[in-house]
């Protein structure tokens, strides 16, 4: 069967995820799982300080604790650096990129490592580099991205002479007519905190060195083969003798999408001292030391005619950089530069991004990383424009929706796929809005303390980070491509070797799923292998919703590639012309003698036997393909929330909400849903819980979890999902990303939600988090 044929019974079927019985049972494979004989444990003295310089450091009192094998500072390690730590994005040719290594003399960020101390126990490390004494000289820090730029304000790095890190640009005019010249004009300012990623299982690193100079790093990590390469870059080593794997990896988020300090300082470490060197981060750890999201302050504007025609949309960025660039820190807010104009057909349009400095855990992608802030603007400003207007907030959504596809929107991009109606329609059908809006006016009325509101965002993504082309226009370092082998064993089982590197969402059930549709065997018959770069040799990884859209789509082309040998095989063997063949279920039949017929599992066999082959043909049965796709992929949907409000206490709970969803053709609905409602409760608590804040001196106030809210299953409602579907020409299987569609959504619905709820109150605007205190604020100033 081709990648182009129907497809049989296991895509589109709620097949149980093989990869869960391993970790539910305890079995699965950890990094911190890992201490090979002789291990060595790391841990990174940090600054307490958001901007201090090192005068001077005392590492005496730390190596003569017991169990202490070394300690450094930065200037012991600088000859292991050949490089600064890597950014793999330069967005302008003229960004400013500090250079940033592993550690440092001068912190820029409370959390910024200045030395590392190793012993033969994780307690005894901890003991010891509490010994260090570091005298610091405190520097001025600047903290809000939003002043940072005002003249006076404090520089994070005084040799720039500036915060400034790059200005990026995209307008486009069709009519030659300027925003202001709109008959409406609606403009809104928004600020989206800083989020902190709080993945189950905090980063871990082990690098195991070997006898011929090669080494082992065992990363928590999504990008394998990006962190192996970039890892012997900036070390210089030679790529063949360095080997990472990505063992079990309890969720990322974007998090994990990076090359940080530890993995770099592991590798060094264990080559220096010839034994493995082990660093498990903990949790309050993870707050200051793996990156954080957001933090962007944005205008946004919208210009339209008197009937809701929307002409133009405008937005106006400062994004946080935090204090150095990351590995891909200053394309984040590229990443949703396309998107500003949402599913609306919208001929003019323009955005600017400003990086900017400061003395910050640095930022970099965080799920949905630039679409949920493009979303988050757009969505919120369509509500305040219909106000503005006396429209219908969702009829002026569909007024304006993109109606035919393929459409080519005005920043440049084209939707090869959609239908943006359908799935409001269905989003209106399942919510009852009619119901929603009569209690609304009842408690009204009545003079509830509890009022009702519900609010609505309609989306659409670019997702499945590619194609390369376009990634190398935009200066991106990378391609887009993915890899995927499969071999037909002689024993009828399939190894297939994928380039993706799950962590939690569930490739090696999904990929079976494809495959044994496309080969026509037995799903129990395939294994999935990846997540090593000695197994699975080349690939670009997981992220940004592209693992099925690319590497996916990639196995369909491996298969093809399996059965055209075969079909070699099988002809030969029959004595009949290939083009005679017909491929179903597994087996191949010649079209007017069914009783003439070969399985793929005997082709198998054959071709490894090698007995009788044709001539000139390799023995055994394998296809490698690598797909570079021709366009992004597009998502998109219909969300809405319904929030209750105390307007004496400020608390809002969410108490219903539904999505629907389009992301082209389904794999596992179970997968999906899994997906969507995890995209979902990031969402949310975006819009009601969480916020990374620091004081004017830099200090993180939401250092843990007893400060920086999460929500549990307790503040959440049962999410009521359904999907519409119209599948993407531009792939084989029809697919979408469908990763970071919930959190990109669900934002927006929740805080239009709780404004539409104390609208009749005078409140038009309320900061996310929507928590009780900034809630009950707003109700208290609308009073005044």
């Amino acid at each position: 069967m081709s990648a182009t044929e129907e497809k049989t019974a296991y895509v589109g079927a709620p097949v149980k995820r093989r990869e869960d019985e391993p970790l539910l049972t305890g079995r699965g494979t950890f990094v911190d799982n890992m201490t090979p004989v002789g291990t060595a444990f790391m841990v990174v003295v940090r600054s307490p300080y958001a901007h201090a310089r090192v005068k001077g450091i005392d590492l005496e009192a730390a190596r003569a604790a017991d169990g202490v094998v070394a300690a450094f500072s930065a200037s012991h390690l600088q000859e292991d650096w050949k490089a600064a730590m890597p950014c793999a994005w330069p967005v302008t040719e003229d960004m400013k990129n500090p250079p940033h290594y592993p550690l440092t003399d001068v912190a820029r960020y409370q959390g910024d490592g200045v030395a590392v101390v190793l012993a033969e126990t994780r307690g005894q490390a901890k003991d010891a580099a509490e010994l260090v004494e570091v005298d610091w000289e405190p520097l001025d820090a600047v903290v809000d991205v939003a002043t940072a730029l005002d003249d006076g304000a404090p520089l994070a790095h005084p040799d720039l002479g500036t915060n400034e890190c790059y200005v990026w640009r995209l307008d486009t005019d069709a009519t030659g007519q300027a925003i202001e010249e709109a008959e409406v004009v609606v403009t809104r300012s928004y600020y989206q905190p800083r989020l902190i990623p709080n993945a189950m299982e905090p980063r871990a690193v082990l690098a195991v060195p070997g006898a011929t100079d090669d080494v082992t790093l065992y990363s928590a990590t999504q990008i394998p083969h990006i962190l192996r390469l970039l890892t012997a870059a900036t070390l210089g080593l030679n790529e063949s003798k360095l080997r990472v794997v990505a063992p079990d990896v309890g969720g990322g988020f974007g998090s994990k999408l990076d090359v940080y300090a530890e993995e770099l300082l592991a590798v060094a470490l264990a080559r220096r001292l010839e034994r493995p060197v082990k660093w498990t981060e903990e949790r309050s750890e993870n707050y200051v030391a793996t990156i954080h999201g957001r933090d962007f302050v944005t205008e946004y504007t919208f210009g339209a005619t008197k009937d809701g025609t929307i002409t133009h949309c405008r937005a106006r960025v400062k994004a946080a950089m935090g204090a150095y660039l990351q590995l891909v820190t200053p394309g984040i807010p590229l990443l949703g530069a396309w998107v500003y104009s949402g599913p609306y057909a919208i001929p003019n349009y323009s955005v600017e991004f400003t990086g900017v400095f400061t003395n910050t855990t640095p930022t970099d992608a965080y799920r949905g990383a630039g679409r949920p802030e493009a979303t988050y603007v757009i969505e919120r400003t369509m509500d305040a424009l219909a106000d503005e207007l006396g429209m219908d907030r969702v009829e002026l959504r569909r007024k304006n929706f993109i109606k035919e596809f393929p459409a080519t929107m005005a920043s440049g991009l084209t939707i090869d796929a959609g239908d943006y109606e359908a799935s409001l329609d269905k989003l209106l059908e399942r919510l009852d809005l009619d119901s929603i809006r009569t209690e609304q006016a009842k408690r009204r009325e009545n003079g509830s303390v509890t009022q009702l509101g519900v609010g609505f965002s309609t989306y659409n993504e670019m997702c499945g980070l590619a194609p390369s082309r376009i990634l190398g226009a935009i200066r991106y370092a990378a391609g887009g491509w993915e890899q995927a082998t499969i071999r037909y064993l002689p024993t009828g089982s399939v190894e297939v070797v994928t380039g993706t590197s799950p962590h939690g969402q569930g490739h090696e059930t999904s990929w079976a799923q494809i495959v044994a549709d496309q080969l026509g065997c037995d799903i129990d018959a395939v294994e999935v292998l990846h997540g090593d770069t000695a197994v699975s040799h080349a690939g670009l990884d997981s992220y940004g919703s592209r693992s099925l859209a690319v590497g996916g789509v990639a196995l369909c082309y491996a298969a093809d590639k399996v059965i055209d040998k075969a079909r070699q095989i099988v002809a030969h063997q029959l004595e009949v012309a290939a083009d005679d063949l017909e491929f179903a279920d597994g087996t191949f039949t010649v079209k007017g003698s069914p009783d003439k017929e070969m399985t793929l599992a005997a082709a198998a066999w054959a071709a490894f036997a090698a007995h009788d082959l044709p001539d000139g043909m390799e023995p055994g049965l394998e296809g490698t393909a690598v797909y570079d796709p021709p366009n992004f992929s597009w998502p998109g949907g219909a969300h809405a929330a319904v929030v209750e409000v105390d307007i004496e206490t400020g608390d809002a709970r969410l108490v219903r909400y539904v999505a629907i969803d389009d992301v082209g053709t389904v794999v596992n609905p179970i997968i999906v849903d899994g997906q969507v409602h995890g995209g979902i409760t990031q969402g949310i608590s975006t819009a009601l819980y969480e916020e990374g804040s620091y004081d004017e001196d830099g200090n993180l106030q939401t250092a843990n979890l007893l400060s920086y809210l999460v929500p549990s299953a307790a503040e959440l409602p049962s999410y009521e999902l359904d999907r519409t579907e119209s599948p993407s020409p531009t792939n084989p299987l029809g697919v979408k990303g469908v990763g970071e569609t919930g959190t990109i959504a669900a934002a927006p619905a929740v805080i239009n939600a709780v404004l539409d709820a104390l609208s009749h109150l005078g409140v038009k605007d309320i900061q996310m988090p929507a928590t009780p205190e900034r809630v009950w604020r707003a109700i208290e100033e609308a009073k005044a």
